[in-house]
C-alpha cells in the first residue's frame, strides 16, 4: 500500500523549502542555500512523480464515470488500461523513491585496491581493476586523485589508494569492495596455462572532519624517504608520512607527493575513511541479519566477482548475472553491472519493508 500521507508530507516540505529559498535570509546565507537546493533536489523526483500518478488517478476516474455515457463509454474503456497500467507503475517507482537513503551515498569515495593471490599476477590483475574503475569514473566525469600508489617490481600494483570525487560517487561504486577473482593466461606463463590470481577492493565513502575527530595524542606520525619505482625526484627528500592510529591500530602510508604536508593531509584523509567505515560497520552489524546479507555491505572477504578471459566472461556472484562483455567492462562500461546490483538492493529493501 502506498504511503499517501507521507507523500502529501514530502509535497508540503517541497512547496516550503521552494517558498524558503525565495527568502532574502536564506539568499543572504550560502550554507543554508546550499543545504535547501541540496534538498529540493531530492524531494524533485518524488513529488514530480507524486504529481504524475495523481494525474493518472484523475483521469482513471473522469474514464469510469464516461462508461456510462454512450457517446464517450467506447473511447474511455481503450483509453482506461492503458492509464491503469501508468498507475501501477508510477506506484512502483514512488515505492522505490521513498526507500530509506543511504547517507554515504551522495559521498565521494576513497577506493583502495591491493593485489591477493597469485604474485605478479595479482599485482597486474590489481591495476586492470584501478584502470577499470578510472575509465568507469571519466564516463561520469568525476575526478580521481591518486593518494597513495606501491608498484610492483615487474609491473602492476601492490596496492593503490584514490580519492574519487563526484555525484553519487559511493551510491555506484558501493558494489566493487570485495575479493575479485581473474581467469587468464598470463604474459609470462609459456605452455599457455590458466592462472587464477584476486586483488581486494574497498570502498569507503569519504570522511568529513566533521565525521570523525581524530585526537592528536591518539596518532603516532613518522617520516621516511619515499620508496617504490621510479622514484627519481621522490626519493630524494623524506617526504613519506606514516600514520598509526593508536586506539584501533590502523596504519596509513601516503607517499605519492613530494610534499610532506601533502602526504599527511592524504594520509589523514585515509584515515578518517577507514575510521567512519569501522564506526559504521559496528552499526550495520547491530540490525537484522537480513539488513546485513543483502548486496552492498561489500565484505571483503567476499568473492563478490570472476573476470574469465578466455570466454570475455565476467559473473558477478552476489546476484548469479553473467555477462560476455568482458573487453568493454575492464575498459569501464559498467553500467549495466551497477544498475542490475542496485536493481537487486532495492528489492530486497522492499522486501524487507513487507
Amino acid at each position: 500500500m502506498l504511503p499517501r500521507a507521507k507523500l502529501e508530507a514530502v509535497e508540503r516540505r517541497y512547496q516550503e523549502v521552494e517558498h524558503l529559498l525565495c527568502s532574502p535570509q536564506v539568499l543572504s546565507d550560502p550554507r543554508e542555500l546550499t543545504k535547501l537546493n541540496k534538498e529540493r533536489t531530492e524531494l524533485d523526483p518524488v513529488v514530480a512523480a507524486w504529481g504524475k500518478l495523481l494525474d493518472v488517478e484523475r483521469r482513471i476516474d473522469e474514464d469510469k464515470a464516461a462508461l456510462t455515457d454512450p457517446d464517450l463509454a467506447e473511447l474511455a474503456e481503450a483509453e482506461l488500461p492503458e492509464l491503469e497500467g501508468e498507475r501501477t507503475r508510477l506506484e512502483q517507482e514512488l515505492e522505490i523513491l521513498l526507500l530509506p537513503k543511504d547517507p554515504n551515498d551522495s559521498r565521494n569515495v576513497v577506493v583502495e585496491i591491493r593485489s591477493g593471490e597469485g604474485g605478479e599476477e595479482a599485482a597486474l590483475f590489481a591495476a586492470d581493476l584501478f584502470r577499470m574503475m578510472t575509465r568507469f569514473a571519466e564516463r561520469k566525469r568525476w575526478t580521481v586523485e591518486v593518494l597513495n600508489l606501491s608498484e610492483a617490481s615487474a609491473g602492476g600494483y601492490k596496492e593503490v589508494i584514490a580519492l574519487v570525487t563526484g555525484q553519487d560517487a559511493y551510491a555506484q561504486l558501493r558494489f566493487e569492495g570485495g575479493v575479485h577473482r581473474v581467469q587468464r593466461v598470463p604474459a609470462t606463463e609459456a605452455q599457455g596455462r590458466i592462472h587464477t590470481s584476486t586483488a581486494t577492493v574497498a570502498i569507503l565513502p569519504e570522511a568529513d572532519e566533521v565525521d570523525v575527530t581524530l585526537d592528536e595524542k591518539d596518532l603516532e606520525i613518522s617520516i621516511a624517504a619515499s620508496g617504490g619505482p621510479g622514484g627519481q625526484g621522490v626519493n630524494t627528500t623524506n617526504s613519506a608520512v606514516q600514520i598509526r592510529h593508536i586506539p584501533t591500530g590502523i596504519i596509513v602510508k601516503c607517499q605519492d607527493e613530494r610534499s610532506q604536508l601533502k602526504n599527511k593531509a592524504r594520509a589523514l584523509k585515509v584515515l578518517r575513511s577507514r575510521l567512519l567505515e569501522m564506526e559504521q560497520r559496528k552499526a550495520e552489524e547491530a540490525q537484522s541479519a537480513e539488513r546485513r546479507g543483502m548486496v552492498g555491505t561489500a565484505e571483503r572477504a567476499q568473492k563478490v566477482r570472476t573476470y574469465n578471459y578466455p570466454q570475455n566472461r565476467v559473473t558477478d556472484h552476489r546476484i548469479g548475472l553473467t555477462l560476455h562483455k568482458l573487453d568493454g567492462i575492464m575498459d569501464g562500461d559498467l553500467d549495466e553491472l551497477v544498475s542490475a546490483l542496485r536493481a537487486h538492493r532495492q528489492a530486497e529493501l522492499l522486501k524487507g519493508r513487507e
